[in-house]
């Protein structure tokens, strides 16, 4: 059995309560191990000891110096790379061949890039003459933000955890994370590295917990946190930001999606469907990013039918190391009866299931796991359950739709706003397009492809704030003006 302490001030920590909690493997319901829940105390703890890294040796250090040891942070994940991505599989029950090529990766390049954006970031300068008819130079200087809180979700645990913790400390800040209560592991592993590496005590805190009344309500609602950087869904959001209300600290929010593919009749059919099949059935549906509503010019709507079907039904569940699998489970016993309700739900609407709507028949040993089968439904209205709500379970609604008006109309007509696909080889058409769907993301012929330089974020009810390059150090920094006269 695992024990999964707090990190604070560059040491493990139980608690004061003795509360612990179960890690469980998704894939057949064993235990892992034991998380120690984080109290007032640790937070509190974890806070003081962020802060006070902020005046200690964190904070006298130069751009340069910073820079260095989060490259060895990058370096250090990479030369552990089979632990990391052991305990990422051991949480998620994610197939290796995506963990390997897309979590722990991700993970240590997410310092590397904020290395660069750091190191290359200028700040706007002006002169102009002074009513005495002196001169007077002004300048921007950017300062750290503070004690950043990192709440992270469960998905996409070290990849979108590092996202956010990398420019965060690339900018001089100092951070507390929460890391999700389902994945507890690579946010604990990362604070070896951290004391590997000789990163100063204090700049890398991790807290363990949930929400209301434990670790996550703590951490938001403290005073000595000054600034709130969230992954997740859309209620847990909208209560962090009524937290971050009460000091009037800032918060970049990544939230809840419902995005859609568009999908034209002169579309590359054999890219559109293999993308198609990544992106409603990749990481058992669990991606923000992920397509749950498939919009299909009329021509070809049988078609892509009958094709994300086959691709649909060859997606064979099994353990994450087995080279024939192609799905993993969902998350939690919890997650998979939500997802499973509304398969229900779509049934009693009137769906047509073109394939799935259940659970698959796995062997003995894995009975246990939290499975459910990548799921098509055709024939529902615009207004379904399935069609409206985030389901973040391999699934998705196609249905057809006859102009590019009308395709639009139906893509914005959700209260979610995060990502979308379309897929044509008219390019005036996508781009005409791009530039009206209400979306923070939008690709033409391809999904998840990611330039980590550009923004990244939701509109409406999918977020607030852009992350991303640059844009980063939006949130992560303070612009301060100088005003020098001579």
């Amino acid at each position: 059995m695992k024990e999964f302490l707090n990190f604070i001030n560059g040491e493990y920590v139980r608690n004061a309560s003795g509360k612990t909690f179960q890690d469980i493997n998704p894939v057949n319901g064993s235990v892992i191990g034991n998380i120690y829940e984080a109290g007032q105390a640790e937070v509190d703890a974890a806070v003081a000891a962020a802060r006070a890294a902020l005046k200690g040796d964190w904070g006298r250090l130069s751009v340069a110096e910073r820079c260095k040891l989060l490259d060895a942070v990058a370096g250090e994940i990479n030369r552990r790379f089979d632990d990391f991505l052991q305990a990422e599989i051991a949480d998620t029950g994610k197939p290796h061949h995506l963990a390997s090529h897309v979590d722990i990766p991700r993970g240590a390049a997410n310092f590397q890039i904020f290395i660069d954006t750091i190191k290359s970031t200028a700040t706007e300068s002006f002169n102009m003459r002074t009513p005495d008819g002196k001169t007077a130079l002004s300048y921007g200087v950017r300062v750290p933000r503070g004690v950043i809180a990192v709440v992270c979700p469960w998905n996409l645990p070290l990849l979108l955890m590092t996202w956010k913790v990398g420019p965060a400390l690339a900018c001089g800040n100092t951070v507390v994370v929460k890391p999700s209560e389902e994945t507890p592991a690579t946010a604990t592993l990362l604070g070896e590295v951290m004391n590997q590496v000789g990163m100063p005590k204090g700049v890398y805190n991790v807290v363990h917990g949930f929400g209301p009344g434990s670790a996550g309500e703590f951490l938001t609602q403290h005073p000595g946190v000054n600034g709130i950087t969230f992954t997740g869904e859309t209620r847990t959001g909208t209560a962090i930001m009524k937290a971050a209300a009460d000091g009037v600290r800032p918060v970049s929010l990544e939230m809840g999606g419902k995005n859609a593919a568009v999908v034209f009749a002169d579309c590359d059919f054999q890219v559109t469907i293999d993308t198609l099949t990544r992106s409603c059935f990749e990481n058992a549906g669990q991606v923000c990013l992920g397509t749950e509503r498939v919009y299909v010019e009329r021509p070809i709507f049988e078609k892509v039918v009958a094709a994300l079907k086959e691709r649909a039904e060859a997606m064979k569940p099994g353990l994450p190391f087995d080279h024939d699998t192609k799905i993993g489970p969902l998350i939690s016993k919890k997650h998979q009866a939500k997802v499973l309700g509304l398969y229900k739900t779509a049934k009693d609407e009137g769906a047509t299931i073109v394939t799935g709507g259940g659970v698959p028949d796995m062997p003995d040993a894995l009975k246990d796991g939290s499975w459910v089968q990548p799921t098509i439904w055709t024939g529902l209205p615009e207004t379904a359950t399935v069609v409206t709500e985030e389901i973040f379970g391999p699934c998705c609604h196609i249905s057809p739709f006859d102009s590019e008006e009308e395709v639009l109309g139906k893509v914005n007509a959700n209260r979610y706003g995060l990502a979308t696909a379309i897929f044509t080889q008219d390019i005036a058409r996508a781009n005409r397009l791009a530039h009206q769907i209400e979306v923070g993301l939008c690709w033409i012929n391809a999904w998840f492809l990611r330039d980590l330089r550009t923004p990244f974020g939701g509109s409406k009810q999918s977020g607030i704030g852009r992350e991303g390059g640059v844009h980063s150090l939006e949130f992560y920094t303070e612009l301060r003006n100088v005003m020098v006269k001579f």
